[in-house]
């Protein structure tokens, strides 16, 4: 029997490969002699990263940068064998960079992410694969443009500073300086958000409040990407409206807009990459998982994505999970079994902190109730 574990992180409790040993543990006590293949997955946020290094190899590049105020930092990327690049933004401009205090998008910078991206062109990366999510930027790539070169000015000729707010002074731009190699690089970002840039649903109005922005600091904010948009170079694509642009605080809508990035399902970029549709193909069985199995299960998420996949070649799926949340049995067709593993009524503390010995004794369940459905007549 060929048994493909392919789990996504249960989120502050473990990483997605250790849910793979979790869930192989178990299993193995039960079925020892099983073939199994241990894919730890994830959706493009964090973590991604971590999943393609383990998969697929590569070397880990750190860099010295600019975090979201400007003061230094030691961030890192993931080069992988292939000359693809794979950066997850939150390194350089994360919220989890700030103290509650320090959180103010008015002059948050997205500085860092374009040093990342230079020094992974200058290292020969030709495809560069960016995971969006967790910033504290609402500056639409301006900080990162800056870094890759680019030049913008105020009505006076004089360089704009740092952070969303200076979007507002904005009267022209200058990309002769821009880097070089980025016309030449493939850029996909790994994006699960659809807002536009601006408006009742644009990056400030969804993303600005829990980045530290007051609404009428969100009402600014929103009518500075607005002009940054207006006053964008007639040579480049007018991205505002496209879904994603106002993801990571306008970094959707600079990448696609000055580096001709493409927008795709976290998901699909991480199941694409690591040939998951081959892997599950190849499979008797796939056991999947997530922390929680909720509504938002089916939309773009590991455990929905993985079943959607599995469809094709009638692979049957299991599910673990933390927990199921507000669904009835209809809601989790998709798959065979799904399984909560919370063993007891206890504290969140120790709800983590149980996680791993709580999938792996899940785990024993389910393998010891598929042998006993093959013993019986």
């Amino acid at each position: 029997m060929k048994i493909l574990i392919a789990p996504d992180s249960f989120k502050e409790s473990l990483e997605a490969l250790d849910v793979c040993h979790a869930i192989h543990s178990g299993f193995s006590q039960v079925f020892p002699n099983a073939d199994y293949t241990l894919l730890p997955m994830a959706d493009g946020g964090e973590g991604t990263s971590a999943v393609l290094s383990y998969v697929l190899g590569g070397r880990w590049k750190e860099v010295v940068v600019h975090d979201p105020l400007m003061r230094p930092i030691t961030a890192k990327y993931l080069l992988l064998p292939d000359a693809t690049a794979v950066i997850e933004i939150a390194q350089a401009c994360g919220l989890h960079l700030l103290t509650v205090a320090e959180r103010n998008p008015v002059i948050a910078s997205s500085y860092g992410v374009g040093e990342l991206i230079a020094n992974a062109l200058d290292e020969g990366a030709e495809r560069i694969i960016i995971g969006l999510g967790g910033s504290a930027t609402n500056d639409a790539g301006l900080g990162m443009l800056t870094a890759l070169g680019m030049t913008f000015h105020d009505i006076n000729d004089s360089p704009l500073a740092q952070g969303g707010d200076e979007l507002a002074k904005l009267h022209r731009l200058n990309d002769t300086s821009f880097h070089a190699k980025v016309v030449d690089t493939v850029f996909e970002v790994a994006c699960d958000v659809t807002n536009p840039l601006c408006g009742q649903l644009g990056a400030s109005a969804i993303f600005g409040p829990q980045k530290g922005a007051c609404p009428q600091q969100v009402d600014d904010l929103d009518k500075a990407l607005s002009h940054f948009a207006a006053v964008r170079a007639s040579s480049y694509q007018d991205c505002q409206e496209v879904a994603g642009a106002g993801a990571a605080g306008g970094l959707g809508y600079a990448l696609m807009s000055f580096c001709g990035a493409q927008l795709k399902s976290g998901f699909d970029t991480v199941a694409e990459v690591t040939k998951l549709s081959q892997h599950i193909a190849d499979a008797d069985l796939v056991i999947t998982g997530e922390g929680k199995l909720d509504a938002q299960t089916a939309m773009g998420k590991v455990a929905g994505g993985i079943s959607q996949l599995a469809k094709a070649s009638h692979t049957p799926v299991i599910a673990i999970c933390g927990s199921v949340d507000g669904l009835k049995p209809a809601q989790t067709s998709q798959f065979e079994v799904v399984m909560p593993s919370i063993q007891k009524v206890d504290t969140i503390d120790n709800v983590l902190s149980q996680a791993y010995d709580n999938i792996e004794t899940t785990a024993v369940n389910i393998a010891a109730s598929i042998r006993l459905g093959q013993t019986l007549k």
